[in-house]
């Protein structure tokens, strides 16, 4: 009998901001006309657990619970979910992917509520562990990308499954989600929703988990079809403004210059990922076909003010400091803002390593006052190169249960604000936390939509000194300012 398939997208932050479960449309389009599939979703559930016991008594003798986990707030969700939905209901086959249990899949096996992990890119994967389940499941070795457990309870990994090609495989099914729940408020418009246009990243810096699930891969959907897509966002939501969640949308100049021409008539606002260095190529004609096609913001990983620290990074043989500073200005004389992220706190000096890229971050302001800074604790991804291999010699180890995974030590690890990390004292965090409140508010980001032009006079009044002395230490004065004001956190767009 053909398994029913429950696909769960847990709560993704404390807000239940909704963005569009796209892993999970991904998913489920290579499974239409072949299986029964439905999608539920922790961001539009008040009570997930009793939602998601309704369905599963409704699906019959063989359902199988897949869920898409993300380390952070998903995590601790699914967790506990599972676990009670495991108890509930025995004969429940759950089975976990995304990028948490791509990377720890043996910690997600080693608990007893999780069958089976689907690492990496899950459409195909998922297809085939379907089709072996419905057999009777003898031969789950033969499934590149899945992770299991063998006759004796033992977690057990295949190789890696071939990247699927975007271009190639079904266009999403919309109808499976109500898309008007996912129409969001920010400051690119009033109606805007999230798409994924490609997958993987041509680059391998060692501190991101994209690396090892791709190896250098970058696959995209062509220029005509995404123009299509989003063209259906307009004409059935009215959608005017998407945020693309690829990890690296400009890879590709001429894919990027057509795509502007071809949602050129739609005046729309979008935002996307990319790299300095491949952006920096880009000629005068393409920067122009972007910011007349509504292109408002970048985010690009800047990473670090040394070029020593860029090189142990894995980014120094194209990316430079340098180079941080001349797109900061090309971004400028464009009326793009660049939205650029800053690892802090790197071994094996994190102390020298915070204070020259504090004050890179103050030359990146004063060439271009309208980027936005994103800032984040250094935080290890396994064996990903000399920074790893560092962080485990001065005593770094990742959890190896899921209950120690969803402390809240370990959660603050997951979202790029943990103390975890041997060599990051206490010191060194409190002083990353006051120069970003002084610089925030300084430099108010302009994401927060509810600023006023009154309150941002204010706040960078109120900074003002702080900023020009560079004497951050405890911004007490600050801290009431927020209270009174609360002004935000720049964020990446949509997560």
């Amino acid at each position: 009998m053909k398994p029913h398939i429950l696909f769960y997208n847990p709560q993704s932050s404390t807000s239940r901001k909704p963005v569009l479960p796209l892993s999970l449309l991904a998913v489920g389009a290579v499974l239409e006309g072949k299986y029964e599939y439905s999608i539920a979703d922790g961001n539009l559930e008040d009570n997930p657990l009793e939602h998601l016991d309704n369905r599963i008594q409704q699906m019959g003798s063989n359902p199988v619970l897949a869920v898409t986990v993300m380390p952070g707030p998903q995590l601790q969700q699914a967790v506990p979910l599972c676990q009670e939905l495991k108890r509930r209901y025995p004969h429940l086959i759950i089975v976990w992917g995304g990028y948490f249990p791509t990377q720890h899949w043996d910690v997600a096996l080693r608990s007893d509520f999780v069958d089976f992990v689907v690492r990496g890119h899950g459409e195909m994967v998922f297809l085939a562990l379907l089709g072996e389940l419905e057999l009777g499941g003898q031969n789950f070795a033969s499934i590149p990308g899945l992770a299991y457990k063998d006759e004796a309870g033992l977690p057990v990994s295949n190789m890696l499954a071939p990247i699927p090609r975007p271009h190639q495989l079904p266009p999403f099914n919309l109808d499976r989600v109500p898309v008007a729940r996912y129409l969001r408020h920010t400051f690119l418009g009033t109606r805007t929703l999230g798409y994924h246009s490609s997958y993987g990243c041509p680059f391998f810096c060692n501190f991101c988990a994209v690396v090892n699930m791709v190896n250098g891969k970058w696959y995209p959907q062509t220029a005509g079809q995404v123009a299509d897509v989003i063209h259906q966002y307009v004409a059935r939501w009215n959608v005017n403004a998407v945020e693309f969640y690829d990890n690296n949308f400009f890879v590709h100049q001429e894919r990027v210059a057509e795509f502007s021409e071809r949602i050129m008539d739609l005046r729309l606002a979008w935002w996307g990922e990319g790299r300095i260095d491949t952006m920096l190529k880009f000629n005068d004609q393409t920067w122009q076909l972007m910011r007349d096609a509504g292109l408002k913001m970048v985010f690009l990983g800047a990473e670090s003010g040394s070029a020593e620290t860029l090189k142990r990074m894995d980014k120094g043989g194209t990316l430079t400091p340098e180079k941080t500073l001349e797109m900061a200005r090309i971004m400028k004389q464009w009326g793009i803002v660049p939205e650029m992220s800053f690892v802090m706190g790197n071994p094996p000096d994190a102390d020298r390593d915070l204070v020259e890229t504090m004050e890179f971050i103050r030359k990146v302001k004063q060439v271009n006052p309208a980027t936005e800074i994103i800032m984040y604790l250094y935080t290890p991804v396994p064996l990903a190169g000399d920074l790893y291999d560092e962080a485990q010699a001065e005593g770094f180890a990742f959890p190896q249960t899921l209950e120690e995974w969803i402390a809240p030590a370990w959660l603050n690890f997951s979202q790029r604000r943990s103390s975890q990390m041997p060599w990051i004292k206490p010191t060194l965090q409190q002083r990353i936390y006051d120069f970003e409140r002084v610089i925030n508010a300084y430099y108010p980001t302009s994401t927060d939509i509810k600023l006023t032009s009154l309150r941002r006079r204010l706040l960078r009044a109120v900074s003002s000194w702080r900023y020009h002395t560079r004497f951050y230490h405890f911004p007490l004065e600050l801290r009431v300012v927020h209270k009174l004001i609360a002004y935000q956190r720049p964020e990446t767009s949509g997560f």
